[in-house]
């Protein structure tokens, strides 16, 4: 029996109408970073060589910080972007955008704002990813967490740089047991966040991908050409060292060896990571590597304030817990 054309076309339209109907709907909050163009191209676009199915950016709120400039200055050319390129529809309610989708990306560039806007994402039941850093302070990065536990919503931060492929693969013990590492990226600061929270954070989620939970005293000193430098210490006498740079490097040393890591691999990778995370409800980094690598960077601003003392990671926890 012969199909008509009528049924193929049918067929056809029926099968396309599923499978779009299969994609998880994310809402995005802040358009005022590269990365929100960055990650609907990768989503959206079958053809790129990059592309991560099953989700797609279909509703935002538009965000921007007036005191920021690097915020300010790009949000609306960004936001034109993603409704014009992407058909991405604008909402200026985050409870509304909430509402209609089925998960929430923090890109806002502005950690001070993540915690108000997470707390929109939480209430609504919406799993959650939010890009670096993950707030403006270590008390909102811990407040985050216990608001997000309370719910029982799956909270998930990162930076692009803790999925290079080689990281991933120190990590996964390509060379046995971690015993150092080094890492660099660029430290441009931001006057309204902590040091290392507006752009080291990139070296130093590298580094704790390798390196992992452990770090007990962090010290921050100055290299003889000016740039940022912290040693922290981890249980059994293992280093990790962060250093300021030009680009995106490091080396880890194990047990069985040695390999390059540090390298920024494209935002596929952590794009992929974040709807695997979206459609399982798995978060792929526990709360406590998180928490301790904002106590690392946090450490490095206490160290600094001191003259470069040592300090202890469970002090600058312990401050931030008790904060009002």
């Amino acid at each position: 029996m012969k199909t008509s054309l009528r049924s193929i076309i049918f067929i056809g339209l029926m099968l396309a109408a599923s499978t779009f109907a299969a994609e998880l709907r994310i809402g995005m909050i802040g358009l005022d970073t590269s990365h929100c163009v960055a990650f609907a191209g990768i989503l959206h676009n079958p053809q790129a060589k990059d592309h991560v199915p099953g989700a797609r950016i279909v509703a935002a709120y538009k965000g921007g910080s007036p005191d920021i400039e690097s915020s300010h200055t790009r949000v609306e050319g960004f936001t034109k972007t993603m409704q014009e390129k992407h058909g991405v529809k604008m909402y200026d309610s985050l409870e509304e955008l909430c509402k209609n989708v089925d998960a929430v990306m923090i890109e806002s560039v502005d950690g001070r704002t993540h915690l108000a806007q997470a707390k929109a994402a939480i209430a609504a039941k919406k799993p959650l990813f939010i890009d670096k850093p993950m707030a403006g302070s270590l008390r909102d990065v811990l407040e985050i967490f216990r608001l997000a536990k309370e719910a029982g919503v799956p909270v998930f931060s990162s930076s692009s740089l803790r999925y290079g492929k080689a990281t991933q693969s120190a990590r996964a013990g390509a060379v046995g047991k971690v015993l150092s590492a080094e890492c660099t990226s660029p430290a441009s600061l931001e006057k309204s966040h902590p040091d290392l929270f507006w752009y080291g954070v990139h070296g130093c989620e590298a580094l704790f991908a390798v390196m992992g939970t452990g770090c007990e005293t962090v010290k921050r000193s100055t290299t003889a050409d000016g740039r940022i430098e912290v040693i922290g210490t981890w249980q059994g006498g293992r280093t990790g060292i962060f250093r300021e740079g030009k680009g995106y490097s490091g080396t880890a040393k194990g047990e069985k060896g040695e390999i390059a890591v540090g390298a920024f691999d494209g935002y596929a990778p952590l794009v992929a990571e974040a709807v695997k995370f979206f459609q399982s409800g798995k978060v792929p980094v526990a709360a406590e590597e998180t928490i301790e690598l904002f106590a690392f960077m946090e450490a490095a601003d206490e160290s600094k304030r001191q003259g470069g003392k040592t300090v202890k990671i469970a002090d600058v926890l312990a401050k931030a817990r008790g904060s009002k």
